[in-house]
């Protein structure tokens, strides 16, 4: 076949395109630039992205002996992910940039110009297992269950997946640093990235302070009505959040204060402890099955919110294109605008049923 590569310039993206080739696949590296004025350098595992990382990747590719380029995507990531972004903190819900990035930038502007190139597949560096089961991909949770990237993927279609490529999904991250040290591959302890890259710095208040400006409104006692105090915008806030809330009076219980909801319209942000936190309900829209078969009756599920966050047993039901997720019991700081996956219960609670977004909860 003939793969393209995505190459980050880390360690997993290098060692999965080497095994590419080793599965003697016709294989061309590339790598996304992603941002219009990208930094020289990372700070340690702060972002990615950068002219190092770039660097990192063709350095990898000439080892390999592979053909290799740099596409510019720093437009259409900016409106499809970073735009986006941007817009679902301002209405109030929390999302995560690295699903789109998935799905909008990786599995739709690159596996469409790889199709159009003559490619057959697209193959990247995640920890997630994929097979085809008579046509139909069956997308289920990684060997290493600490690097598990089965959550973020689980909004690709199934036509994505089956153009789709994830040659790590059996091996264990201590495994492929090993790896990467055996073909001399100079990123072999380059350390991973574990911020939002168009974020490096971490500050995610800071960085939508910059981009929305003060959009002032009132923190508000979930139970009284009173107002205890002023913010300088609802992007600054997520449902579950504790520190950072701004206000100097103690709760009259001297119990810790959480976000328990956000109301843009209003601006108001409101709070309580933690007993009103908890959900047992859920109600999820724009559902994707990656076997293309949708859920028929009640169906017992384990679900997931969170891209490493814990599971909750559940029954998921499909009416209309809404997809209705009645919890076993209660999940605290569940929040419109992320993700709920379904796994398969008996499948070791590894197979992906299903994703969808989060619009209420109860």
């Amino acid at each position: 076949m003939r793969v393209l590569a995505a190459m980050s310039g880390g360690v997993d993206s290098a060692v999965a395109a080497a095994r590419a080739v080793e599965a003697g696949h016709d294989v061309t590296g590339v790598h996304l630039a992603l941002s219009a004025q990208p930094g020289t350098l990372r700070t340690g595992a702060r972002g990615c992205c950068t002219i190092e990382d770039s660097r990192d990747a063709r350095r990898a590719a000439d080892i390999l002996g592979i053909p290799f380029y740099v596409w510019d995507f720093a437009e259409r990531f900016t409106e499809e992910v970073i735009d986006s972004f941007v817009g679902e903190y301002a209405a109030g819900r929390t999302p995560n940039p690295c699903m789109t990035c998935n799905e909008k930038i990786k599995f739709e502007a690159l596996l469409d110009k790889a199709m159009a190139l003559g490619f057959d597949a697209v193959c990247t560096g995640h920890y997630a297992r994929l097979s085809l089961d008579e046509g139909a991909p069956v997308l289920r949770r990684s060997r290493d269950e600490s690097k598990d990237q089965s959550y973020v993927l689980a909004s690709l279609t199934p036509e994505q997946l089956r153009h789709a490529m994830f040659p790590l999904g059996d091996s264990l991250k201590t495994e492929v640093r090993a790896e990467a040290a055996e073909r001399d591959l100079a990123v072999a302890q380059k350390p991973d990235s574990h911020d939002i890259c168009f974020i490096p710095d971490g500050d995610t208040k800071k960085f939508l302070d910059a981009k929305l400006g003060e959009r002032p409104g009132n923190l508000v006692d979930a139970e009284s009505g009173e107002v205890l105090g002023e913010h300088s915008g609802v992007h600054g806030f997520t449902v579950g959040q504790r520190k950072g809330l701004g206000i100097d009076a103690p709760a009259a219980d001297g119990r810790p204060r959480y976000v328990l909801s956000l109301e843009p319209v209003s601006g108001n942000v409101k709070v309580g402890n933690a007993d009103h936190l908890g959900v047992t309900e859920i109600d999820a829209t724009r559902p994707i099955w990656p076997s293309e078969q949708p859920l028929e009756g009640p169906t017992e599920c384990s679900v997931q919110i969170r891209a490493h966050g814990e599971t909750a047993e559940a029954v998921a039901e499909v009416t209309g294109d809404t997809v209705r997720v009645r919890l076993r019991e209660e999940m605290k700081g569940v929040a419109p605008g992320q993700s709920v996956v379904l796994y398969h219960p008996e499948a070791e609670g590894d197979l992906v049923l299903g994703s969808a977004k989060i619009s209420a909860t109860r």
